[in-house]
């Protein structure tokens, strides 16, 4: 069946669905066949099917009729005193979208609490360098994603990016947490609410006619989209981390990809899509995400917003040019270039050559007592990221959209 009349049949059956705040994908004439094995997943097996045509066929119905029933904003008063893992859902919450939501917040049979135990030690060690690559590795490179830069900038959450980004950092934020899926953390129910927020904006989205006019999709955020934009965040921030040199335990590495595997889970991507190692993730994003990376106007308007960000936090250290600067150094000239991100005479050269020394220097892999002035500000520079890119995810409510962004 080709592309066109796929869609066609898709719209027609009522399949809307999918990843909407996190979503991603690649223009169509770069899309590369789906050839990844569901045996190299968390599941192990699968049909197989390329999730370009998969979205979330519980979700999405579900929410649309709670869009279509003028319930949104009842709901969204309700379940802002939901929030915690083992609170009762909200007294009042219409029946179907209750059932749903407490099949939602179940963890898989193959989560693994020693793994989650772990993990609280690597997130303690690598707290730093995490705010620091989620804001500047996986949020530059989310502008650089064409089909997420155009849902983001044209769905709701577009219209205020402050507001938008703090949602999506605690995100970030709650995945670090100690008690991340414990009963008393928050990760759960931030996966289930973006969840339902993915749902509505696939909803919402195609009836926009400012994103109709530039997106080469009818339906957005497939669950391929889904996994793009999963492979923004743990593939590339553990990519990034290996290449430093950042010393990390087997038993550690395993634990982070288990706390990521379980938030694309419970985010309602499939598990047969989930990957099951490093090894895997690494073969699936070269297939799915290093291909579709490309400038949009969208995103470089995005791409502005984030490096203004630092202003509210700047205390001398963080502005636009070393925001700039550290995006340019970790995901290359090229997408620096597409973002119009200016070079820097002194961060630029500077990041070249001191950045990996100092990470030795910082893991206590080469002695070096008396570290140059650039090594502090380097140290100071990843505790204001991690201020920006975490901090910011101070108690907010992630709430259900009801229209696009306005024209």
């Amino acid at each position: 069946m080709d592309e066109l009349s796929r869609r066609n049949v898709l719209k027609a059956g009522g399949a809307l669905g999918a990843l909407g705040a996190l979503t991603v994908a690649a223009p169509a004439h770069a899309q590369v066949p789906w050839t990844w094995s569901p045996k190299g997943s968390v599941g192990g097996t699968g049909a197989g099917v390329d999730p370009r045509w998969v979205w979330d066929e519980e979700a999405d119905p579900l929410v649309a009729s709670v869009l279509d029933r003028g319930d949104v904003p009842r709901v969204n008063e309700l379940l802002r005193t939901w929030t915690k893992n083992d609170q009762p859902l909200p007294a009042g919450l219409p029946a179907d979208l209750r059932d749903f939501m407490e099949r939602a917040r179940r963890l898989p049979p193959w989560a693994d609490r020693g793994k989650l135990t772990t993990v609280i030690e690597f997130n303690k060690k690598r707290g730093l360098y995490l705010g620091l690559l989620y804001g500047l590795a996986s949020g530059m490179m989310s502008t650089v994603i064409p089909k997420e830069a155009r849902a983001v900038y044209y769905s709701q959450g577009g219209a205020d990016m402050k507001d938008r980004i703090s949602k999506t950092a605690k995100l970030g934020y709650d995945i670090m947490s100690r008690d991340a899926y414990d009963p008393g953390g928050e990760m759960i129910v931030t996966c289930v609410k973006t969840r339902l927020v993915h749902a509505a904006v696939r909803h919402l989205l195609p009836r926009s006619p400012h994103w109709s006019q530039v997106a080469d999709e009818e339906i957005p955020i497939s669950q391929r989209d889904m996994m793009v934009t999963w492979h923004s965040l743990p593939t590339t921030v553990m990519q990034k981390m290996t290449g430093w040199g950042v010393p990390i335990p087997a038993a550690e590495s395993d634990a982070f990809l288990h706390s990521w595997q379980l938030c694309a889970h419970m985010l309602g991507i499939r598990d047969e899509y989930i990957p099951a190692s490093w090894a895997e993730a690494n073969s699936q994003a070269g297939q799915v995400l290093d291909p579709v990376l490309a400038p949009t106007p969208e995103g470089v308007k995005l791409a502005d917003i984030l490096l203004n960000l630092g202003s509210s936090v700047d205390g001398g250290i963080l502005s636009k040019p070393i925001l700039g600067a550290f995006t340019r150094f970790m995901l290359g000239d090229e997408i620096a270039g597409w973002l119009k991100i200016r070079r820097e005479l002194v961060w630029d050269p500077l990041l070249r050559v001191s950045w990996k020394p100092f990470i030795a220097v910082r893991e206590g892999l080469l002695p070096f007592p008396a570290a140059p002035e650039a090594y502090w500000l380097f140290d100071e520079f990843l505790r204001k990221a991690a201020l920006l890119f975490l901090s910011e995810a101070r108690p907010i409510s992630i709430e259900i959209p009801d229209t696009n962004r306005p024209s």
